[in-house]
């Protein structure tokens, strides 16, 4: 049920509130509002203003599988956070010339979810899937590009993933989609690996990353 008006915003976080039996609530998201602009805008927005203006809500949040919508957030509310799904990971970075500067300027977090893109960057394979559907062949050739790269350097492609997504300066937390305890153990492990700068470099002689994009950099993180 699609309700963004601001009654239904209301109604909605109370009964959160009592199904977690909490009385605050440390983020609020407006989810998907894809189809529902102006009531976002116009009634969400305000009474998450209202929840956090009471304590009951902390910060004010939109979260999306796409980038234009969310910098339009970002450009006309009061907004805390952004979650941008599968828009800027290794292999799909549709955040990176707007959203991605605009968060940075206003001082909005940015949280990244769908870093393996649906599965595809944590298996490349004809058939893998990418934002929910069947992987179209060129964007599974991409991502097999991606793996060859981390191969010849004796990296993980997940791990490449996901310390690309956490390189950006806006970013601030990455949400861990997994299926088992052990993926969600891989995390950390695949978090502190070290990765040379050298495969930074070859992937974007590759034409595989964008070049205005952030990498981390091994030589910065190592101490003197």
């Amino acid at each position: 049920m699609f309700d963004y008006s601001y009654d239904g915003v209301l109604r909605s976080v109370e009964a959160s509130l009592g199904r977690l039996g909490l009385d605050r609530i440390d983020i609020l998201y407006v989810h998907d509002p894809d189809d529902h602009w102006e009531a976002a805008i116009g009634g969400a927005i305000p009474a998450l203003h209202r929840l956090r203006d009471e304590g009951t809500g902390g910060a004010i949040a939109a979260g999306m599988n796409q980038a234009p919508m969310l910098a339009r957030f970002v450009r006309e509310s009061d907004i805390d956070v952004v979650l941008v799904a599968g828009r800027y990971t290794l292999l799909d970075q549709a955040a990176l010339p707007e959203l991605m500067p605009l968060c940075l300027d206003r001082n909005v977090a940015v949280m990244i979810g769908g870093v393996m893109n649906s599965g595809i960057l944590a298996d490349p394979r004809p058939g893998a899937r990418f934002n929910y559907a069947s992987a179209p062949s060129a964007l599974v050739e991409r991502a097999q590009g991606l793996r060859a790269v981390c191969e010849r350097h004796g990296v993980p492609l997940r791990a490449a993933a996901i310390q690309f997504a956490l390189a950006h300066p806006a970013v601030r937390s990455l949400v861990a989609g997994v299926r088992t305890i052990d993926h969600l153990d891989d995390y950390p492990a695949l978090m502190a690996l070290p990765i040379p700068d050298a495969l930074w470099a070859d992937l974007r002689a590759e034409g595989l990353v964008d070049p205005a994009a952030p990498v981390p950099s091994r030589a910065a993180s190592d101490p003197a």
